[in-house]
């Protein structure tokens, strides 16, 4: 009875359009933004904060951009990573180059690189496609590792290539603290994800989704393919851009070209096929489960089993419950998390007619 569509009219098309159309789903986004705003500054300890939440979110964004290229568009990227150290970088050279540049439009602009190193490594998507697309943006993965790497202006001649990140002083307020990070990347995470869900729902969502499906009957109708595909590598690498800023300066402080290697691509494509691919809130979902499940794991062999396995082994335990978990999801639930979701909201709306 609470999740109920019977009453609730829709008289115009862009009411129809709106992300959320039942008052329960309006009222529960915000008591959830309440939560994350209010509830959890007071309630979390700086653990919480530096341990989970940020990289939580961060990780979020990171799966947002990636399924927003792979989930709606349909292009496999193996290069999330590269772009997040794009983003890194060049946020950290923005900022330290351009006296008083605020460091939010340091993170846009250094989104906007991102951007822009993504649209050339998806120019060979305009001839190939699948498992060839994939090996391309794998070389994306190693080309911008070796340049970061052998080219110390990026890292303002720091011997060891490491980048740290400056006080974040933001419009007179200092959110270096554990809570201001956190408050910080979550009023980021929140906008990008709002308009994350603004795009999918627009023409140019609707666009990428037909050249997903099928690309040749996209052409017939009249949509521009390279253009789609590379507005969608253009988009996903800005989102990725700034979530390697954030990853840098809101939950590491300091991190070095190997910190965005190849494995972390992998961590986020885990992250969208867990979570469901063509979802927004798969991402959180998936984010949720990469990086909580190594924090159970810990717990149990600590508390359960009086450290009895060692961390050495703790650590080859994850990766096979991870690669089980991407093998069950990929056979019985290929949607993911998110699918789940969904299927447990359809059958509240029928509640306790049906269950």
């Amino acid at each position: 009875m609470l999740y109920r569509e019977s009453g609730q009219f829709v008289t115009s098309y862009r009411a129809d359009q709106r992300v959320f159309r039942l008052w329960q789903e309006r009222w529960g986004l915000a008591l959830l933004l309440a939560v994350a705003f209010v509830m959890v500054p007071f309630i979390a300890n700086d653990y919480w904060f530096s341990a989970i939440l940020i990289p939580f979110l961060v990780l979020s964004l990171a799966g947002l951009g990636l399924n927003l290229l792979t989930g709606y568009a349909g292009q496999l990227s193996l290069g999330s990573a590269a772009f997040m150290a794009v983003g890194a970088f060049a946020a950290y050279n923005f900022h330290l180059r351009i006296e008083g540049m605020p460091f939010l439009l340091s993170f846009v602009f250094g989104g906007l690189a991102a951007a822009g190193v993504g649209v050339i490594f998806g120019l060979p998507s305009l001839r190939i496609k699948g498992f060839y697309l994939l090996v391309s943006t794998l070389a994306a993965q190693f080309f911008v590792q070796w340049v970061l790497t052998n080219f110390s202006w990026f890292s303002n001649n720091s011997s060891s290539g490491v980048i740290t990140a400056p006080q974040l002083i933001i419009a007179g307020h200092d959110f270096s603290t554990p809570l201001g990070r956190y408050l910080l990347t979550l009023g980021i995470v929140a906008a990008l994800t709002v308009l994350a869900l603004s795009i999918v729902r627009s023409a140019l969502g609707r666009n990428w989704m037909a050249v997903r499906d099928m690309d040749t009957a996209a052409a017939v109708i009249g949509i521009s393919i390279a253009r789609t595909k590379l507005v969608a590598f253009a988009v996903s690498s800005f989102f990725l851009g700034i979530a390697g800023s954030l990853w840098a300066f809101t939950y590491l402080g300091t991190v070095e070209p190997h910190g965005f290697d190849l494995t972390r691509s992998f961590q986020i494509l885990f992250i969208i096929i867990i979570g469901g691919l063509g979802s927004v809130l798969g991402n959180f979902l998936g984010a949720a489960f990469i990086v909580l499940l190594p924090i159970l794991l810990s717990n149990i062999s600590n508390n359960l089993l009086a450290g009895a396995i060692d961390p050495g082994q703790l650590e080859n335990i994850q990766k096979i419950i991870f690669g089980a978990l991407i093998i069950f999801f990929l056979i019985k639930e290929p949607d993911g998390l998110a699918r789940i979701w969904q299927s447990l909201k359809r059958r509240a709306r029928v509640w306790p007619l049906r269950f």
